[in-house]
């Protein structure tokens, strides 16, 4: 068996990899960010993670 560890954040945009043990959980789902958990409310762009530019 395999546990995975780090995975690409649920953001589609986004294009950060994070560790599963630190992510931001919301919906069965991890994120790297409040952020992108909310679905980047008021059209917010980034994470806050340097040169990323991802949006809902």
């Amino acid at each position: 068996m395999t546990t995975v560890t780090q995975m690409k954040c649920a953001c589609e945009s986004c294009l950060c990899i994070i560790s599963v043990e630190n992510a931001v959980k919301k919906n069965g789902q991890n994120y790297c960010s409040e952020a992108c958990a909310n679905g980047h409310p008021d059209g917010t762009t980034g994470c806050g993670h340097e040169g990323c530019r991802c949006h809902s």
